[in-house]
């Protein structure tokens, strides 16, 4: 069994082009779901065992996550990492189980993300003035991150994967690599390419074309946690909401874009969202603010209509 999920693995990382930490997620899973079967059937499972594998046992081993009180979405991570290998067994060793398409996946609700505040984000470039005001490339890539981020609705991930090439003469746009090494074209401000040029022109370090635009104290690439702690730190400084993340700030993009009349399947493309639902989501959120603002506000919400 180790050889044939070794096999799974390097299809996932080198054939679908999944990131390192998702295929560790799936090899994580399938593990769990053999550590299962050899106390369920006392026995170490074959691959004809796999294959062989009923509704029952799948539903045994749901039972036992529960039971571990492993949370619902982890769970439906699991049962996900569980069918795409089954498909791969079907596929690739002629291999069919059809039990496991039986088999539900808990249901997992959905939080509605909330955008910041345009004026909470104004003020973070107050704040990043004050506290790095002893280091002014700093402050200067802090705030071109964030405007980068805020300005194009990117992933952490994504704007830190930017070379100095990608950004070189105030593009008009930017060529994004996101999840599954899908590729997109994101259009890019005038006004956000000012604060990127600011940046490099005070950042103290030679770098050359390819290397990356974004950079830490010592040089090196910066990471999605030193992001973070960028955020964390003006979230607390300025004593905003908890929900106020890197990710929040892309969440804003898109919630602003929608206000504005986009339509979801270029807000689709813009965030690179392989899944309309995923999209959808948004005009949620959207209508949530909208039903908000009436209970506070409009002379009618509290009469009988």
């Amino acid at each position: 069994m180790n050889d044939i999920i070794s096999e799974f693995i390097d299809y996932l990382l080198h054939t679908k082009n999944y990131s390192k930490y998702t295929a560790i997620s799936y090899e994580n899973d399938l593990n769990d779901f053999i550590k299962f079967l050899c106390k369920f059937t006392d026995n170490t499972p074959s691959l004809q065992d796999i294959a062989k594998t009923d509704t029952l046992t799948f539903r045994s081993w749901l039972a036992d996550r529960s039971k571990r009180e492993l949370s619902h979405k982890s769970t439906a991570r699991a049962l996900s990492s569980l069918r795409t290998f089954y498909k791969y067994l079907s596929r690739h060793k002629d291999i069919n189980n059809e039990a496991i398409e039986l088999i539900s996946s808990p249901k997992v609700p959905r939080k509605l993300s909330k955008a910041i505040e345009t004026t909470d984000v104004s003020d973070m470039h107050s704040a990043i003035k004050e506290l790095e005001s002893d280091v002014p490339w700093i402050a200067a890539r802090d705030w071109a991150l964030i405007t980068l981020i805020f300005g194009c609705g990117l992933r952490i991930s994504e704007a830190l994967s930017l070379t100095n090439r990608d950004v070189a003469n105030s593009p008009n746009s930017l060529r994004i690599i996101g999840k599954g090494n899908k590729e997109r074209i994101v259009p890019i401000l005038p006004a956000i390419n000012i604060e990127i040029e600011k940046y490099i022109k005070l950042r103290p370090f030679f770098s050359t074309p390819e290397d990356k635009l974004f950079r830490s104290v010592r040089g090196l690439p910066m990471s999605s946690r030193m992001a973070e702690k960028v955020i964390e730190k003006l979230r607390n400084y300025l004593r905003l909401p908890d929900y106020v993340t890197p990710h929040a700030l892309r969440h804003t993009f898109a919630t602003a874009l929608l206000a504005g009349g986009a339509d979801l399947r270029s807000l689709q493309e813009l965030l690179g969202h392989s899944s309309l639902s995923t999209t959808q989501l948004y005009t949620k959120v959207n209508m949530s603010e909208i039903m908000d603002a009436y209970e506070h506000s409009h002379p009618r919400s509290k009469e009988n209509i």
